[in-house]
């Protein structure tokens, strides 16, 4: 039997672990490749393995010290990244925290429109003053 992401077929669940108040967990599914490991990793998680007689066990957890609620909004934050990237995230309403996601949203549009605006000065369209002549 695998984890709670093997179950769910998702490549990462992200909840709080019923009967304990300790940190939020965040299980990715026992085959996951190392970058989806890194992307957990550079959003500040903790990455935690244990070694047993078969597989390794691979999770994150919030850091220590942290309210609920910042645990709360690092884990949500965490989601956006995951998506893009193409994962299967499921996070539990109960640590979904809205606020962090309308943030972690508007961080994401300004540095695409910014993209957008580089990319757009950088390449002048065809046919515009001062652009080289195209050889068919």
């Amino acid at each position: 039997m695998g984890n709670l992401a093997d179950e769910a077929g998702t490549d990462v669940e992200i909840y709080r672990r019923a009967h304990t108040p300790g940190n939020v967990h965040i299980v990715s599914r026992s085959n996951a490749p190392e970058e989806l490991l890194a992307l957990l990793d550079s959003a500040g998680l903790e990455r935690h393995t244990e070694a047993t007689s078969g597989p390794v066990y691979v999770w994150h957890e919030t850091p220590d010290g942290l309210s609920k609620r910042a645990q709360n909004r690092l884990a949500t934050r965490t989601v956006l990244p995951l998506l893009i990237a193409d994962y299967k995230v499921n996070i539990d309403p109960d640590v979904y925290d809205v606020t962090a996601w309308a943030q972690a949203m508007a961080e994401h549009r300004t540095r695409q429109a910014k993209a957008q605006t580089g990319l757009a000065t950088a390449v002048p369209p065809q046919g515009a003053p001062g652009s080289p002549p195209r050889s068919r």
